[in-house]
């Protein structure tokens, strides 16, 4: 949702495997948004599982527990006028559809992207070798391998990543926030 000038309050939320792209997407559209001058930040699932959620580990409780901390400190954000970027696998339905009431319980705009790779391709990119580690049993409950991703029932954008640069993907879910109006009136370049 747009407030005062400059103000966005929306939460863009990237759910995917680990590898689809996340994390580079949405450095690639807060780039986009910087350009224009709209406020935004970047909450990466990785670093919050290094701080504020390294209590939690990776049973379907804690997942859900750290897709939910993710959320509110998300919609803190947003609350302040921001567009919040929130990269996160966040593997179950539940977990995602509450943190989508909650933003639209708040009055904040809420968009659920769906970073569509196919596992294959999610492994072949492994930047931190995990799936390798997974199949070899190294990585208990991994999602994709051996514990469940719940794929978006019905996610605003669905990005297809494959033979796409990140630019691309990101004017694709720029696009779907301008056509909503979450950003209101995009700024003059150089301001």
């Amino acid at each position: 949702m747009t407030g005062p000038e400059g103000e966005h309050r929306t939460t863009v939320w990237f759910t995917g495997l680990s590898g689809a792209g996340k994390t580079t997407v949405a450095s690639s559209l807060k780039a986009m948004l910087d350009e224009r001058a709209v406020r935004s930040f970047l909450l990466d699932g990785d670093m919050l599982r290094t701080g504020l959620n390294r209590d939690l580990g990776f049973s379907e409780e804690d997942r859900l527990e750290n897709v939910r901390r993710v959320g509110e400190v998300a919609m803190l954000v947003a609350d302040i006028g921001h567009v919040v970027l929130v990269t996160v696998i966040s593997p179950f339905e539940a977990g995602r559809q509450a943190v989508r009431d909650r933003h639209r319980e708040a009055g904040l705009g809420f968009v659920e992207v769906f970073v569509a790779t196919p596992l294959e391709v999610c492994e072949e990119r492994d930047p931190k070798g995990l799936y390798e580690r997974a199949r070899r049993g190294e990585v208990p409950r991994f999602t994709g391998i051996s514990s469940p991703y719940e794929e978006p029932r019905d996610p605003d954008v669905v990005l297809k990543t494959v033979g796409r640069s990140p630019e691309e993907c990101a004017r694709e879910v720029l696009t779907v926030l301008d056509e909503s109006g979450l950003l209101g009136k995009p700024a003059p370049r150089g301001h």
